[in-house]
């Protein structure tokens, strides 16, 4: 169970704060939520505590965990399927498993792929998703606005 303060990370929205936890009558069911605030866009997200473990809610990385993210970025292009609709399904389930190191080596890819010869527009639409979940990650994990989060993903990927 997680307390107000503590920040989370929420797999396909990314990582936010515990801001309150609140008991809800919704279609006639009381449940207790988790109110969680994301950094991007200042977006709340009522997150249903009795099903915290299906969902996938986790605590943000640590510094080791982060520095490990950065090596990630910073390697080569992982083997991928050229049929276009078969990448996008296994990206698809590496950004839904919420797993950090999965969601950044999507970025990775698509950032790559996408200087080598573009992206369609549904592999663009997801590698601004992808991005989003791990520049949110890291702005909780090093107290970065969203610019400063988004540079550092970037440098890191250039830096070969």
């Amino acid at each position: 169970m997680f307390n107000i303060g503590d920040k989370i990370v929420y797999p396909m929205h990314g990582a936010g704060i515990i801001e309150a936890i609140e008991e809800k009558e919704i279609l006639g069911k009381k449940r207790k939520y988790y109110v969680m605030r994301l950094p991007l866009g200042d977006m709340k997200v009522m997150i249903p505590i009795d099903s915290t473990q299906d969902i996938g809610l986790r605590e943000v990385i640590n510094e080791q965990e982060f520095s490990d993210v950065l090596e990630i970025l910073k390697g080569d292009k992982s083997k991928m399927s050229q049929n276009w609709n078969r990448r996008y399904r296994a990206n698809m389930e590496k950004i839904k498993s919420g797993n950090i190191y999965e969601v950044a080596e999507v970025v990775r890819n698509l950032l790559l792929l996408d200087r080598e010869k573009g992206l369609s527009t549904g592999e663009r639409k997801m590698l601004n998703s992808a991005k989003q979940i791990l520049i949110s990650e890291f702005s909780l994990v090093r107290d970065l606005n969203e610019e400063q989060a988004e540079e550092l993903v970037y440098s890191t990927l250039v830096e070969e």
